[in-house]
C-alpha cells in the first residue's frame, strides 16, 4: 500500500509539472509575457544542475527546443543532421534564427545544449578517404553551431581500425585543429568511450593525448558517459564512486576541460568495453552513482544529457524532472 501511494503522490507530482509546462504555451489575458515568466521560473528551479535529455529534430531542428520543454528539461543534446549519410542539405538561415529565437525564449544557455557528432565520423580512421570525409563533416558541425549560436561540439573521437592507438591520437588531434583553423570559436567536445574494439577515448590518459596535441586549449574539453566510464573499468557504483573516478579525471586531465556529462546506466559489467546503454537504476551502474552525481558541486552548471535507451518522451520527462528536483534521486517503481 505504501508503495502504491508513493507511485499515485509521483503522478500527481507528473500531472502538475506536465500542466505548468502546458501552460507555459499559452497566452496571458492581461498582455504580459507568460513565456518569459516560464522561462525564469525554469531557471530558479534549475539552481545548478542543468539536467535534460538527447531530443530529435523531426520537424525542425527548432522542435528540439520545444521537445526539451516538454519533458522538463534545463539541458539538452541534438544531432544536427541525419545520421546515415556523408552529405547533408544545407543548415536552413530561417530554422537557424528560429532555433535562437525557441533558445532564448525558453531560456536556455548555448553552454548547455550538446549537439552531438554523426556516429559515421571517425576522424582517427588509417583510411584516407574516411579520415577525409570524417575532417569535412568535423568542419562542417562546427560550421552549423555557430550558425545555431551554440558554443560546443561533442563527438566520439575515432577508431584505430588496424593502425595503432598512437596514429589514431594523432589525427584525431591533427582534425580538430584543421576544424580549428576552419571555424570561429565553437569547443570540440571529446566524449570519453568503452574502450569496446579499437575506438580510443576509453582511458584518460588517451584524452589527455589528444588534448595535448590540441594547439588551441581553450576550443578542446570532454564529456563524460557514465556507462562507457564503467564499461572501460571506472567503477562510479559504490558509495563515493563517482567522487574517485572525478579525482582521477582531474589529476589526469583537469576538471577544467569537464563540458558535459552523458546520464546512462549500463548493460555491461564493469571493465566489459561493452557500450551498451541501459535505463537509469536499470543497470550494472545502479543509482548510487546517479545520486553522488545530482549531489555533486563539481557537475554544477554544465549540461547532464539522459541517453536512456528507446525511451518514450513521457518517461525521459519523468526522468529528467525527479533527477532534477528530488535529489537523491531514486527510481519509478511504476515503470
Amino acid at each position: 500500500m505504501a508503495s502504491r501511494r508513493k507511485g499515485e503522490k509521483r503522478k500527481t507530482e507528473e500531472v502538475t509539472e506536465t500542466k505548468e509546462l502546458q501552460h507555459s504555451d499559452a497566452e496571458p489575458s492581461d498582455g504580459s509575457s507568460r513565456k518569459e515568466e516560464m522561462a525564469q521560473k525554469r531557471k530558479k528551479k534549475a539552481k545548478k544542475k542543468y539536467i535534460g535529455a538527447h531530443v530529435s529534430i523531426s520537424g525542425g531542428i527548432w522542435k528540439a527546443v520545444e521537445s526539451s520543454v516538454a519533458i522538463g528539461g534545463h539541458a539538452f543534446a541534438l544531432f544536427l543532421g541525419s545520421q546515415r549519410s556523408w552529405t547533408r542539405p544545407a543548415l536552413d538561415p530561417a530554422a537557424a534564427v528560429k532555433f535562437q529565437k525557441a533558445c532564448a525564449q525558453h531560456g536556455f544557455n548555448p553552454i548547455h545544449i550538446l549537439p552531438h557528432g554523426s556516429y559515421l565520423m571517425n576522424c582517427g580512421s588509417p583510411k584516407e578517404d574516411v579520415f577525409s570525409k570524417s575532417q569535412s563533416m568535423l568542419v562542417d558541425e562546427l560550421s552549423r553551431c555557430s550558425a545555431l549560436g551554440l558554443s560546443q561540439f561533442n563527438f566520439h573521437p575515432g577508431a584505430s581500425i588496424d593502425s595503432s592507438p598512437e596514429k589514431c591520437m594523432e589525427k584525431i588531434a591533427q582534425a580538430i585543429n584543421h576544424a580549428h583553423q576552419q571555424t570561429p570559436a565553437v569547443i570540440t567536445v571529446l566524449e570519453n568511450m568503452s574502450g569496446q574494439g579499437s575506438t580510443v577515448g576509453g582511458q584518460f590518459s588517451e584524452l589527455r593525448n589528444i588534448i595535448d596535441r590540441v594547439r588551441d586549449k581553450t576550443r578542446v574539453g570532454v564529456c563524460l558517459d557514465t556507462c562507457h566510464a564503467f564499461a572501460a573499468g571506472y567503477d562510479i557504483s559504490p558509495p563515493g564512486g563517482v567522487k574517485n573516478m572525478l579525482d582521477e579525471f582531474d589529476s589526469v586531465v583537469g576538471l577544467h576541460y569537464l563540458r558535459a556529462v552523458h546520464l546512462n546506466d549500463s548493460k555491461g559489467t564493469l571493465g566489459s568495453n561493452l557500450d551498451r546503454h541501459e535505463d537509469i537504476g536499470r543497470g550494472q551502474i545502479g543509482i548510487t552513482a546517479f545520486r553522488e552525481i545530482v549531489n555533486e558541486p563539481r557537475l554544477d552548471n554544465i549540461p547532464l544529457i539522459l541517453e536512456t535507451p528507446g525511451r518514450a518522451e513521457v518517461t525521459n520527462r519523468r526522468t529528467a524532472v525527479r533527477i532534477r528536483t528530488q535529489p537523491p534521486f531514486y527510481p519509478d517503481p511504476d515503470q
